[in-house]
């Protein structure tokens, strides 16, 4: 998975100085969460399935191998085969060897962060195969080579005349010359292309939003359709998942369809739940003749029993992203990694290296408000901690912020000092505010201060300090 998060603070700026994505961001920032509270109140036991949710979520990744086997012999029962793959190059590899045994040339795939995440596209690609994404958004940023903007919604970011400039350059070589700026066009547009795909792929590739341990089968969730397609009109079903999908049974899985959809889009459910359990039986009127899956780990195993173990709960909703002050500023292209927002600010460091994913856990206002709306209750401000302290350990902080924290750290332990110093500080700050002619904030620090007022402003200090007036409250 590559990762470019060190242009974390060029990319940022670049958003933040688009005035046409940031009249987006702020209307999805807004919508979104304003849709799942809408839709989560009017279910009372929301915050029961809720808990019920994460508890199944940790039973199963502690007893995760014996699940897993489970499925697999279940899929094999059903006349489908499993591989597993421990990393990114085992699963293109099979993958590869899969459609090269089923003498394919054209792909067709659906949604699949996980197929992001090994970046198969351009695996097969390079090996010959042609390679089409069929879910709207996701087809969009194939032609424009670009990540994900969104987990849910891959081309949140772009605009209908950008859609249209991309559909003018991809389609004219298909005899498409018109073009077409409507949005109601433009997706008609797309699926009289993409229709053409369907009726000549050899091979349909999905992922899987969960596994059923008890029943084999894979759960597919979408609300265009196309899943279910690339899952049905080919010759050879291909799906592709990483292996902490899995839930133990049916009863298990109706818990997470009441969750996943309010959470991700603010839906009470999401238009298409398909489950699939194998290749078409004899009495089946049509399906794909082979149904293969591959687990995948990618270093999934090895977050297993470490601080950031509970990420492997993820359903990827997308809700942490929604709330999220940073990323509903910036955008998912700032983060430079398939995963974006608070989700990906702690996967990406355990999928590639904090070395690569540094700046990510640093994006964060700790505001905790994506914590408060995971459905599964994942603690994303601890394990955000958890990596900057890694960071820290390896050195990998500017030297000025290690010096810093040091300093702190010195001060901290002489509550004396600390006083005098907070004291004095205080009284330097309502100095530079006035000389700027502003009461209340302070917009420029010099030296080590000068980064942080470069993108933000800082809150002139309470007169009397709150030290003082803590003092004086415990003498009362």
């Amino acid at each position: 998975m590559q990762v470019t998060s060190s242009e974390f603070d060029a990319r940022a700026k670049s958003a933040i100085d688009d005035a046409q994505l940031q009249t987006g961001l702020f209307v999805f920032g807004k919508i979104f969460p304003l849709l799942r509270a809408a839709t989560v109140g009017k279910l009372p036991e929301f915050d029961a399935l809720r808990d019920a949710a994460r508890d199944i979520k940790i039973h199963t990744l502690h007893t995760l191998a014996p699940y897993l086997e489970a499925f697999e012999a279940r899929v094999t029962e059903a006349g489908g085969r499993v591989h597993w793959a421990r990393t990114a190059e085992e699963a293109n590899a099979i993958v590869e060897r899969l459609c090269t045994d089923a003498n394919a040339k054209n792909i067709i795939k659906s949604k699949s962060m996980v197929t992001e995440e090994l970046e198969l596209n351009d695996h097969l690609i390079g090996k010959g195969f042609t390679v089409v994404e069929t879910d709207l958004g996701e087809y969009i940023i194939q032609l424009r080579q670009e990540k994900p903007f969104h987990i849910v919604g891959p081309a949140l970011h772009l605009t209908a005349a950008q859609v249209s400039d991309t559909f003018y350059q991809a389609h004219k070589p298909l005899g498409r010359t018109e073009k077409v700026e409507d949005k109601v066009k433009l997706v008609e547009e797309a699926r009289i292309v993409l229709r053409e795909r369907f009726k000549s792929a050899d091979v349909g590739i999905t992922g899987a939003n969960f596994l059923v341990a008890e029943t084999g089968q894979i759960v597919l969730i979408t609300n265009e359709g196309n899943a279910d397609l690339a899952a049905t009109l080919p010759k050879k079903h291909i799906v592709v998942t990483g292996i902490e999908k899995v839930v133990p049974t049916l009863n298990d899985l109706s818990v997470f369809l009441r969750i996943l959809a309010r959470s991700a889009t603010g839906q009470e459910t999401s238009n298409y739940v398909s489950l699939y359990s194998g290749p078409r039986r004899a009495r089946d009127a049509d399906g794909p003749e082979s149904f293969d899956i591959v687990l995948v780990d990618n270093g999934r195993t090895d977050m297993l029993g470490t601080p950031v173990e509970d990420m492997l709960r993820c359903i990827r909703c997308g809700a942490c992203l929604n709330a999220c002050p940073v990323f509903t500023t910036v955008g998912g292209q700032t983060y430079g990694s398939v995963y974006s927002g608070p989700m990906g600010a702690v996967w990406t460091p355990a999928l590639a290296s904090v070395s690569q994913a540094a700046k990510l856990p640093n994006a964060s206002t700790f505001c905790g408000k994506c914590e408060e709306v995971c459905p599964v209750r994942i603690p994303l401000p601890a394990m955000m901690r958890h990596w900057r302290e890694k960071e820290f350990e390896a050195h990998l902080t500017p030297a000025g912020q290690r010096w810093g924290l040091g300093a702190w750290a010195w001060l901290g332990a002489r509550p004396r000092l600390y006083g005098v110093t907070a004291a004095l500080t205080g009284m330097a700050l309502r100095l530079l505010s006035r000389t700027k002619r502003r009461t209340r904030l302070v917009t420029w620090l010099p030296f080590l201060g000068r980064g942080w007022t470069r993108s933000r402003d800082l809150a002139v200090p309470a007169e009397p300090p709150f030290l003082s007036q803590y003092r004086e409250g415990r003498r009362r």
